[in-house]
């Protein structure tokens, strides 16, 4: 049985668990959305490509992160990615975690955004994105909830409603998707234990 305790925020965590520093407003938006899109590079990777001789592009991803997706979506969230990269790596990768709206090789998010709106058959006052550069920044201007890694962009901080204290790649989706099934009560359930 795990020891609850509850933040200034009033927020209800597990103990040994650090979760996001919100302000209540942002708690109050989270606890209305269940649509979660995230760019990749910089978002779920650390920004960074390694160049291999032969010119495959080599990203790394966080364990933390895939484990929140795929959690997410097996406790009923909408989970997107829109990423203007195209790897068949992390096409195989999230779709390993059960994602299936993927939109890669975006030049232009803006289409994929209302195609994955469409699908989740959502508004996007109840959708919450998570981008760290300048192709992210219209949508980011459509969203509820518009979120950024720690190491974002200073232009997307700007107008960001939350900056994440995780950096991309190193669990900021993570940070992100754990508070708000903490909020919905549906971090800790049978499910929390298997992969």
């Amino acid at each position: 049985m795990h020891k609850l305790f509850t933040l200034n925020c009033s927020k209800t965590v597990h103990q040994n668990h650090e979760l996001c520093r919100m302000d209540e407003p942002i708690l109050n938006q989270l606890k209305n959305i269940r649509t979660f899109i995230f760019d990749i590079d910089g978002v779920l990777t650390p920004g960074s490509v390694l160049v291999t001789e032969e010119g495959h592009m080599l990203r790394s991803v966080n364990i933390k992160d895939g484990y929140a997706l795929q959690h997410a979506v097996k406790q009923g969230f909408n989970i997107g990615i829109i990423s203007g990269g195209n790897s068949l790596g992390m096409l195989n990768r999230f779709r390993g975690l059960g994602i299936e709206q993927i939109y890669l090789g975006q030049n232009n998010k803006i289409a994929a955004f209302k195609e994955v709106c469409r699908v989740f058959n959502v508004q996007p006052y109840l959708v919450a994105y998570v981008g760290d550069d300048m192709p992210d920044y219209p949508i980011l201007q459509q969203v509820g909830l518009s979120c950024c890694p720690a190491d974002a962009a200073s232009d997307i901080k700007e107008i960001c409603h939350y900056i994440s204290p995780v950096a991309g790649g190193q669990g900021c989706a993570r940070h992100l998707l754990e508070t708000a099934m903490k909020l919905h009560n549906t971090w800790w359930n049978e499910d929390s234990h298997n992969w």
